[in-house]
């Protein structure tokens, strides 16, 4: 924008530059050098043995060949488990709460006490929430004396020594942390819905699943987007919870490590070729995985946004 004043054209568009400027310092020296950096040294020989650094030496694509001989896809494996059984039940949990929550119909009593208690959980760092549940659940712990003195065991069974045990826990956290934020974001979600959309609905004489699934679900798919992707990858970068409750090991049998724990392992022994190498594909694999989710849910979208306008021309 400018003024015309006395002496000619005054421009103001500096200021818009020099109010974003921060931002893009910021994301340039904390977010743009150690990512290009990253990339740079995966290329590289870069290690600690002993006191003596190793490198960097340039050994090209050796760190990524080295990594597929490890043990790195199941490590893969074991975090899309732990995010795949912790996410299924909290979307449909969410959903559900949401659906109850804004349905006017219901008069459900106490809405924002029942909102404060599920948003609670999120609210507890995840290293405490894990040392609560490593202590519940150990051998002689609170649940398992239960069990037993309920009689429904008869001796004391080991969560953190079996494979679907711990993975249970772990899902179990990251289920009973997240879900409260979900719903309260598909509660937004469905509350931004035209109210008349619904009164038509039960009009026609809709049941309640016809409208769930053929009005709220189509409608708030832009946020079931954006929940599945910062879901999936906050699943991809799962650490905290398994890091403590199976302190670094991924007991048992390392069924438990995810990579970034692996990655941890790796940045710990000073490894910096390999750690970046690690960085590397699974920035690789969020990418994929986050703009197949995108443009699928929206493809499809857009899809019967096409069908409903060539039918009306039609």
């Amino acid at each position: 924008m400018k003024r015309k004043g006395n002496k000619g054209n005054v421009s103001y568009a500096k200021w818009g530059y020099i109010f974003i400027l921060p931002f893009f310092a910021a994301f340039l020296i904390f977010q743009m050098i150690p990512l290009v950096s990253t990339i740079y040294y995966s290329f590289f020989e870069y290690y600690r043995s002993g006191l003596t650094i190793v490198g960097p030496n340039p050994v090209g694509l050796a760190n990524y060949k080295a990594l597929f001989q490890s043990d790195f896809l199941k490590y893969m494996g074991n975090t899309l488990i732990l995010w795949i059984v912790g996410f299924v039940p909290q979307i449909i949990v969410s959903l559900v709460l949401a659906a109850w929550f804004t349905d006017l119909r219901l008069r459900i009593r106490g809405k924002q006490f029942f909102k404060v208690v599920i948003y609670m959980p999120n609210l507890i760092m995840a290293s405490a929430f894990a040392m609560l549940f490593f202590a519940l659940f150990s051998d002689n712990g609170p649940v398992n004396s239960f069990l037993v003195t309920a009689g429904i065991l008869h001796t004391p069974f080991r969560f953190l020594s079996t494979v679907w045990g711990s993975r249970g826990l772990v899902c179990l956290m990251n289920f009973l942390m997240w879900f409260g934020n979900t719903t309260i974001l598909l509660m937004a979600a469905v509350m931004g819905i035209n109210p008349s959309l619904f009164e038509a609905a039960e009009l026609d004489g809709c049941s309640h699943l016809q409208i769930f699934f053929k009005i709220t679900l189509p409608m708030i798919r832009p946020i079931l987007v954006y929940v599945l992707i910062t879901s999936m990858l906050g699943g991809l970068q799962m650490f905290d919870v398994p890091q403590i409750l199976t302190n670094g090991k991924g007991t048992p049998n390392r069924m438990t490590t995810t990579i970034i724990m692996y990655l941890n392992n790796h940045l710990a022994s000073k490894n910096y070729g390999m750690a970046g190498a690690i960085s590397v594909i699974l920035f690789i694999i969020c990418a994929i995985l986050c703009i197949g989710v995108y443009f699928s849910m929206n493809g499809e979208a857009e899809g019967r946004g096409k069908k409903k306008r060539g039918g009306a021309k039609a």
